[in-house]
C-alpha cells in the first residue's frame, strides 16, 4: 500500500494583471487623428500668400486682421464681410485706438486693383498703418 498526499491541486488562477496592449493600440490611433485633425483646426482659412524675405509681423498693441481669398471674399478677424462691415470695423479700430496696424492678407492671386481698393478703405478710415502678411521664403 503506497502513501501519498493528499493535497489536491488548485488549478488555474485568475490573472490579476491588465493586459496593457490593446489600450496602448487605442492611445495610438488617438494620437494619430490628433496629428492628423490639428492642422485642419489651426486655420479656417486658406490663402496662398505671396512669398518673401521680409522680417516677422510687428507686435502691435492694437491689430485689424483683414483677409482676401482668391475669389475676392472679405474676411474680418477670419470671419466673412461685406465692404461695409469692413469700412466700419476699420472706424471702430480708429476711433478706439487711432495707431492701429491693420494686417493684410490677400491671396496672391487677388487683382492688385482689389488690394488697392480695399488699402484705400482703410485710410478713408483714418488708419495708416498697414502690414502685408506674407509667407517666408523656403530655405
Amino acid at each position: 500500500m503506497a502513501f501519498g498526499r493528499l493535497e489536491r491541486n488548485p488549478g488555474a488562477q485568475p490573472m490579476s494583471d491588465i493586459n496593457m496592449t490593446p489600450l496602448i493600440d487605442v492611445m495610438l490611433v488617438l494620437l494619430v487623428i490628433f496629428i492628423i485633425a490639428a492642422p485642419l483646426l489651426a486655420g479656417s482659412l486658406r490663402l496662398d500668400l505671396p512669398r518673401s524675405d521680409a522680417g516677422a509681423a510687428s507686435a502691435a498693441p492694437a491689430v485689424l486682421a483683414l483677409a482676401l481669398d482668391a475669389e475676392g471674399r472679405l474676411y474680418v478677424d477670419e470671419q466673412p464681410a461685406d465692404e461695409a462691415t469692413v469700412r466700419e470695423r476699420a472706424r471702430q479700430a480708429a476711433r478706439r485706438h487711432p495707431g492701429t496696424e491693420v494686417q493684410l492678407r490677400a491671396d496672391r492671386r487677388v487683382p492688385y486693383g482689389r488690394v488697392a481698393e480695399l488699402i484705400g478703405w482703410i485710410q478713408a478710415a483714418g488708419l495708416t498703418r498697414i502690414g502685408f502678411v506674407t509667407e517666408a521664403e523656403a530655405r
